[in-house]
């Protein structure tokens, strides 16, 4: 399935990403018992939807959705998007007709991707984990390297750079919150593009500035992507130092 054209609303897109929480919520009440867990492959296929979604808004032209390695129940998928599809035009109010009649045509297109796609998807399985090579190549970079977990804002992995440039040992960030690394006046917009990062896969750049484990503060060019897995976004960052 190529590119289709779509009406292109950048605002809505931008909507969709800031209410995002509140529509998850209201998803969860609506489904009860029958929620998919986060770690559920029908979750996973609306996490990708909603990337799908953000992709085709912003660009004014739906890609083909990311399926591979996705193996799960057209027929619960379906139910899922539609029921998103409710829950967010429930949430925009006096808009919920306009919300509605852009988001199920995009729906229906997801939906039949996922149908036409099933037999290769079954041959070809889940996606291979990042292999020990990798794994070294991430410790051998000279710029700090942080994956962090978009919804608990968590850090899970770092390599010896960024502990350094942190004032810190890797092992120290594991596990630790981003929040302690991130100066309150940057929270906002740190936050801001990790939410907007699960729903669309262009990386984003920006200067900041970090606290490092003794106070100090420490100006980086941060490059920012997206790594889904099955149970989780990643946010990976990598921070390269500004010149004093």
């Amino acid at each position: 399935m190529g590119a289709d054209p779509v009406p292109r609303d950048p605002r809505l897109a931008a909507w969709l990403i800031t209410r995002r929480r509140e529509i998850e919520h209201a998803l969860a009440a609506r489904l009860g018992d029958a929620a998919p867990s986060p770690a559920a492959p029908e979750a996973e296929a609306l996490r990708r939807f909603r990337s799908f979604v953000s992709t085709a808004l912003q660009r004014g032209v739906a890609p083909a959705p990311a399926l591979d390695g996705l193996r799960v129940s057209e027929a619960r998928v379906t139910a899922l998007l539609g029921a998103w599809t409710e829950c967010s035009a429930a949430a925009a109010g006096a808009q919920a007709d306009t919300v509605r009649a852009v988001l199920e045509p995009l729906a229906a297109r997801f939906g039949a991707a996922l149908r036409d796609t099933a037999p290769a998807r079954r041959r070809s399985g889940a996606p291979r984990t990042r292999s020990r090579a990798v794994r070294a190549a991430i410790d051998r970079v000279a710029d700090g390297y942080l994956a962090i977990d978009v919804d608990s804002r968590r850090i899970v992995d770092a390599n010896p750079a960024a502990g350094a440039l942190l004032q810190t040992t890797r092992d120290a960030l594991l596990g630790a919150d981003a929040a302690t690394f991130v100066p309150e006046a940057e929270r906002e917009s740190w936050w801001a593009h990790l939410d907007s990062l699960v729903e669309g896969g262009d990386t984003r750049r920006f200067p900041s500035r970090l606290r490092d484990a003794g106070g100090s503060r420490v100006g980086v060019e941060v490059s920012l992507s997206r790594h889904a897995q099955r149970s989780r976004t990643l946010a990976l960052a990598l921070l390269r130092p500004l010149d004093a």
